[in-house]
């Protein structure tokens, strides 16, 4: 097997909003010594638009999610050292354009074009080594998303959470086929317990990669 730092990994975080998938993201990164890629939220153009008008700018933000997502993956693919990404691009077309479209702001053309994009980028793309799922019950992400104070999502309703809850679970029981998937429950407390969770982490890193990660 080789040394830790002879091979290059790729590891993603994936869960709901308000989950605690950046602050883990930037933990793993930081104690592995490995380059962090974070979710496109601070400068997105249509994020406050989209909790305003879902049926008007879902399309819009889809896109611009899925552009970034694959900018990232691509970029991880020639990088020569190993990476953290929060959110895969794989939830963008099975968590939230799914849900959206179930819930008619992103149908028709829209839907079937976006789907599309999507096919035809993630053909190019090398899947991650593990993808770490973080699950929250929905009363914890509404406190840990009101604390974090960001003003677009004092709107989210929490039907949409726990719809999206819905899709994760749902897809993460169909693609343990595809990838390599870890569960990790981030409990009810209402701030997420970063170095629990972290130790949590990398035992699985440990276990599911095989990487001598230093005790």
């Amino acid at each position: 097997m080789p040394e830790f730092s002879e091979r290059k990994y790729f590891v993603a975080i994936a869960g709901n909003i308000g989950v605690g998938k950046t602050t883990l993201s930037r933990e793993l990164a930081r104690q592995l010594e490995w380059k962090c890629y974070l979710e496109p939220v601070i400068d997105n153009p249509y994020l406050e638009d989209f909790y305003c008008d879902m049926d008007r700018w879902a399309f819009h933000l889809q896109v611009y999610f899925l552009s970034k997502r694959f900018e990232s993956q691509r970029e991880i693919e020639l990088l020569s050292v190993s990476s953290v990404l929060d959110r895969t691009i794989y939830e963008d077309v099975e968590i939230f354009a799914r849900t959206l479209n179930n819930r008619g702001h992103l149908v028709g053309r829209d839907w079937e074009n976006y789907r599309s994009l999507f096919a035809a980028m993630t053909a190019y793309l090398r899947k991650p080594d593990l993808i770490i799922y973080l699950r929250s019950d929905v009363d914890t992400l509404i406190r840990r998303i009101m604390n974090r104070g960001r003003s677009w999502e004092k709107s989210i309703n929490p039907d949409y959470l726990a719809e999206l809850n819905s899709a994760y679970e749902s897809w993460i029981n169909r693609c343990t086929n595809e990838f390599r998937v870890a569960i990790i429950d981030t409990g009810k407390d209402q701030e997420m317990n970063a170095e629990a969770v972290l130790n949590q982490c990398l035992e699985l890193l440990r276990v599911k990669l095989q990487l001598e990660i230093p005790l």
